[in-house]
């Protein structure tokens, strides 16, 4: 069986011995960049870490692969880019950020929501996301202004949301592909990738025939992963036709970075009354990522050490 493989990864996720993978590609010409994406254990760890229905799962995982895949196309490193899918579905907001390594984290709102299907089984994210509603893209390079990018959906489906984003608010000629297979018994994430095509400055029509040639003829990234497709493969067959060569390849995995230590210095931002006014009635001020779902707790007698340092500081 084509998934047998994919199963015992998941029966053995805490063995480290899978690793997701971000791979980008040019044509030899320099006219089309490709890069491709299998974030299967990012997506089946976020479904773990957020207890997404599958709706959730398939929205959230598109989202992830996306960011992925644009945060990698970052030019500077520690860059980030925030992705924000905010429609009128019941999912409310999907939120993620990607950073120029490829790695991501993210969160869906209403995890819980409640999942509908089209007629031929597949899962209707845009029921979920909405098709009334914005794609938010914050671009953060780590000095100066972020960019910030704003665009209508078109779908709720995320993938053709992606596309219309570069069109709209770069003018990029782009095609994306994003998928998630989740298993129908038990509504476990099993395989989840993209692709980005783009075609660069000096791109003729002749080159623009072959890419949508190759675009009409190509599988769902999904059933290509499942056919065995490497990444790297699956950039070749976007790029049929063309000398291509590899940029980079990396390996990618959902990262968090919360921490005790950003937390305290957010606190330091307050002020005293404030912080005296956050702890509980036990006397304990408990704060949930968002992202990793991780609970940091702080006595009353953490937040006077913050005060205190604060003054002393001052």
């Amino acid at each position: 069986m084509i998934l047998s493989a994919r199963f015992m990864l998941r029966e053995n996720f805490n063995s480290g011995d899978f690793m997701d993978k971000i791979i980008r590609c040019i044509t030899s010409d320099g006219a089309v960049m490709a890069a491709a994406v299998d974030a299967s254990d990012i997506v089946f760890t976020a479904q773990r870490i957020h207890k997404t229905t599958p709706v959730g799962t398939a929205a959230l995982g598109r989202l992830l692969c996306a960011g992925s895949l644009m945060g990698a196309n970052l030019k500077q490193s520690k860059a980030t880019i925030n992705l924000s899918v905010k429609g009128d579905g019941p999912l409310g907001n999907v939120f993620v950020v990607g950073d120029s390594d490829g790695n991501v984290r993210g969160y869906v709102s209403n995890p819980e929501c409640e999942t509908q299907y089209y007629n031929n089984g597949k899962i209707n994210v845009a029921a979920g996301v909405g098709r009334a509603g914005t794609l938010g893209v914050i671009r953060d390079y780590g000095q100066g202004e972020p960019y910030i990018g704003q665009v209508p959906l078109v779908s709720g489906e995320i993938a053709e949301d992606i596309t219309n984003y570069y069109a709209t608010s770069e003018q990029i000629p782009t095609v994306c592909g994003l998928g998630v297979l989740i298993d129908k018994e038990d509504s476990e994430v099993l395989l989840a990738g993209g692709f980005l095509i783009q075609l660069l400055p000096g791109a003729d029509d002749s080159t623009i025939d072959k890419i949508e040639a190759n675009i009409s003829k190509l599988e769902p990234v999904t059933t290509m992963l499942a056919k065995g497709f490497s990444i790297l493969e699956i950039c070749k067959k976007t790029l049929e036709g063309f000398d291509v060569e590899v940029l980079d390849e990396s390996e990618i995995n959902y990262v968090c970075s919360c921490s005790r230590a950003k937390l305290e210095n957010y606190f330091a931002g307050l002020s005293e009354d404030e912080l005296r006014g956050l702890p509980d009635e036990s006397g304990v001020c408990e704060v949930n990522c968002q992202f990793c779902r991780k609970t940091y707790s702080f006595t009353a007698d953490d937040l006077n050490r913050i005060i205190k340092n604060r003054a002393k500081k001052s």
